[in-house]
């Protein structure tokens, strides 16, 4: 897949989601996963769901000190946007290979940089997790992918069945992946929408913690509670409750919807102070 440069053909999957559902299913001997945290929480989910301890760590390093069978990191991570150079990743997956290391690359079409997805299927104990809809601005479509070895691609595709990814997402995808000049638009696009955001957040007076190319996570005291008043103005945002006090706001798509989360923002916290 040349847009992720990876090394083998990925499993097409309906979303991420459905493949962080059967990780599990991938290392069936192991009790522990230790989980690069605060992160997206559905992998703790997927695997408390079938049993097995999380250890939630700071780094990926510190996973080294636990019995966990598994390692989930998030790169750059979801919420706040921390990011593990490429040539750590390659250390641990080289050094703990009787560990299974899922990187999760759902936010990083704009840091390839950062990217595993050309070792994965090279190394045995590596999965690498790639979402379509984040950088194409298309989640409806529900699609990402999968790179991994034969054996465990094998026991993904198994368990997903057949036809598991629409025909149509297929060839949306195909025409995105086969166009460069409209890769590149979305690249200009997206560093613009993150520079109009951040000035609307400076300006809102709002403390930024965290970021990648695609969101920012912010310090605003109540993270429900400006959650629900943004709503309220049909500004969404996303809460945490492993994080309270933040929210993680998406790129606004021009200088009008700036203006518009700019407001918002101040009207939240007049309201929440």
């Amino acid at each position: 897949m040349r847009h992720y440069g990876g090394a083998v053909v990925p499993i097409a999957v309906p979303g991420t989601q459905s493949a962080i559902q059967l990780l599990p299913f991938l290392t069936p001997d192991a009790s522990e996963v230790a989980i690069v945290s605060p992160t997206y929480g559905e992998y703790q989910q997927a695997y408390e769901r079938m049993d097995m301890v999380v250890d939630p760590v700071v780094a990926l390093d510190a996973a080294s000190a636990t019995r966990a069978g598994v390692a989930v990191l998030a790169n750059p991570n979801n919420p706040d946007g921390r990011e593990t150079p490429r040539d750590d990743i390659f250390g641990f997956v080289r050094a703990h290979r009787h560990r299974l290391v899922v990187v999760d690359e759902a936010f990083a079409d704009m840091r390839q940089d950062l990217s595993m997805a050309g070792a994965a299927g090279m190394e045995p104990n590596l999965v690498v997790m790639r979402s379509f809809g984040k950088f194409f601005g298309l989640a409806g479509l529900r699609l990402g992918f999968v790179f991994a070895e034969a054996g465990l691609a094998k026991i993904l595709s198994d368990r997903l069945g057949p036809w598991a990814v629409s025909g149509p997402a297929l060839a949306v995808a195909a025409h995105a992946f086969s166009r460069g000049d409209l890769i590149n638009e979305l690249r200009n696009k997206i560093e613009k929408a993150h520079a109009i955001t951040r000035s609307a957040l400076s300006m809102a007076r709002v403390s930024i913690v965290g970021e990648s190319e695609l969101f920012f996570c912010c310090e605003v005291g109540d993270g429900a509670a400006v959650r629900d008043l943004l709503a309220s103005h049909k500004v969404l945002v996303r809460a945490f409750e492993h994080s309270p006090s933040r929210i993680r706001i998406g790129l606004v798509a021009d200088e009008l919807s700036a203006v518009r989360l700019r407001e918002t923002l101040r009207l939240a916290g007049q309201q929440t102070s």
